[in-house]
């Protein structure tokens, strides 16, 4: 019983998903010919918008963790008095180290979820 309701509740997420990239895919008048093409296109569309969008978020963070090391070489040096600039640069960095990990510890908590799930 459980499992059929979230069988059904993973069906409902998916059609809701295609609905707005449907939406998404009007607003920016892109229109697929046929309606396998459309399904393919989606399929390829969500998996590279989501490394590209994944990808890009990695390699934010590694810049703001090497402004941070830069920062603080800098200080530790004497090159910089604004300890200020220096902390606010190490906060940055490290909040968005933290959301990083968060993110991470979410995407393979759903993977395992869906892994346990026998449909």
């Amino acid at each position: 019983m459980i499992m059929e309701v979230r069988a059904a509740e993973v069906l409902a997420l998916r059609s809701a998903i295609l609905q707005r990239n449907a939406a998404l895919r009007e607003t920016a008048n892109v229109a697929p010919t046929t309606s396998a093409a459309r399904g393919v296109e989606e399929a390829g569309t969500s998996r590279t918008s989501f490394a590209s969008t994944l990808t890009q978020a990695i390699q934010k963070v590694n810049s703001l963790q090497e402004q941070e090391d830069v920062a603080t070489e800098s200080y530790e040096r004497g090159e910089t008095t604004d300890i200020a600039t220096v902390a606010l640069i190490q906060q940055r960095a490290s909040v968005s180290f933290e959301a990083t990990l968060q993110v991470r510890n979410k995407v393979l908590s759903a993977y395992k979820d869906i892994m346990n799930m026998a449909l």
